[in-house]
This record gives structure tokens, sequence and C-alpha cells, in this order.
């Protein structure tokens, strides 16, 4: 899908607020979760085995989260789910796993990061036009949800590669990778001066 069909998806938009932080900020971040080259090189491979699986992949990630009401609730209002609303988030989280993949970790990256941090706190339901939603996710669901996002990635990792030591390190370097997006994400949670 071309990325200029997917509602609300501003990745390299030059009108977006910069990120509070910078590519300074980020390189030791970068050295703090180990996050090297050849980790880079681990999710270009990995982007390639799950771009054609991107579908099944959000399926999983979905039937997770309605599985679960009070993960559910973020997306519904008084009269339930709104399925409007799930279908265009669902296409940018579709994105997200190739934009992962493909992250050039420059400051257009860390701008549209910043940009969905604030889309699940302070824009929460903004970007979709939905009313009655909740109006930020819980910080905590933020963090909890790195291992579910994390683990459920390894089977289709399997399916595209036979190395073991090479599914290994694309399944560490997308860890790394979805945790340093969410630390990312979480700096409108953190007060003023805090980060």
């Amino acid at each position: 899908m071309a990325t200029q069909a997917i509602p609300g998806y501003r990745y390299g938009d030059p009108s977006l607020p910069r990120a509070p932080y910078t590519e300074t900020d980020l390189k030791p971040l970068l050295q703090t979760l180990l996050l090297t080259d050849e980790d880079i090189a681990a999710l270009r491979r990995a982007g390639e085995i799950l771009a054609p699986h991107i579908e099944e992949l959000l399926d999983v990630w979905y039937g997770f989260v309605g599985s679960h009401d009070f993960l559910l609730q973020y997306f519904s209002t008084s009269q339930g789910p709104q399925s409007d609303y799930l279908a265009r988030v669902r296409q940018r989280f579709g994105q997200w796993v190739l934009d992962t993949c493909r992250a050039e970790f420059d400051q257009r990256w860390l701008d549209y990061a910043y940009e969905i941090g604030r889309r699940h706190f302070d824009k929460k339901n903004q970007t979709d036009g939905v009313e009655g939603a909740p109006p930020f996710i819980h910080f905590r669901y933020m963090l909890a949800l790195v291992y579910p996002i994390y683990a459920t990635v390894r089977p289709f990792l399997e399916r595209g590669e036979n190395d073991p030591a090479m599914i290994e390190r694309m399944h560490q370097a997308w860890l790394k990778a979805v945790l340093l997006q969410v630390i990312l994400w979480t700096y409108p949670w953190v007060k003023e001066g805090t980060w």
C-alpha cells in the first residue's frame, strides 16, 4: 500500500512539530540499548521477511488486544469498540512495522516518533476524529505491550530464515528497536526535565 493512502500517516511530513529530542540525544540511547550496525542490518533482513506477512502479524496483535477488554477500551466509546478507528490505526500499525525495520534514525524519524507518542497521549483520538474514547493510553500499557509485540514476531521471522543465530539476531534487533521507540513515544508522559 502506498503510504499516501494511509489515513493520518505523516512520516517525513515537514509540517510536523520538531521532536524535543535530537540525533545527539539519540546516540547515547542507541549505545545504552546496544543497538549496533549489525542490529540495523538484522532489522533490514527482518523487514524483508515480515513485509509479505504484515496483515497476518496484525491479526495476531489485534487478536491479542481484542481479547483483553482493558486494552480494547482505548479503541472504544460508550457504544463499544469503534471498527473504523481500529481499521485506520491498523493501517498505520502495519506501516510502523516496515518503518521500524527500515529506520534511518534521523531527525525526520525522531519527529515522527514524537508524533506517534503524542497520538497515544495528548493527541489521542484527534487524528482519526474519534469522540468518546479514552483521552490517552495509560503509561503502564505503553511499556507492557513491548513484550507481546516482541515475542509474537519471532514465528514470522522463523518462516523466512533457517539459521538460528540470524533469527536470534533479528529478534533481538527488533526488541531493541521497539524499546527505543517506546522510550521516545513516552516522552509526553514524563514531567518536564525528567525524561
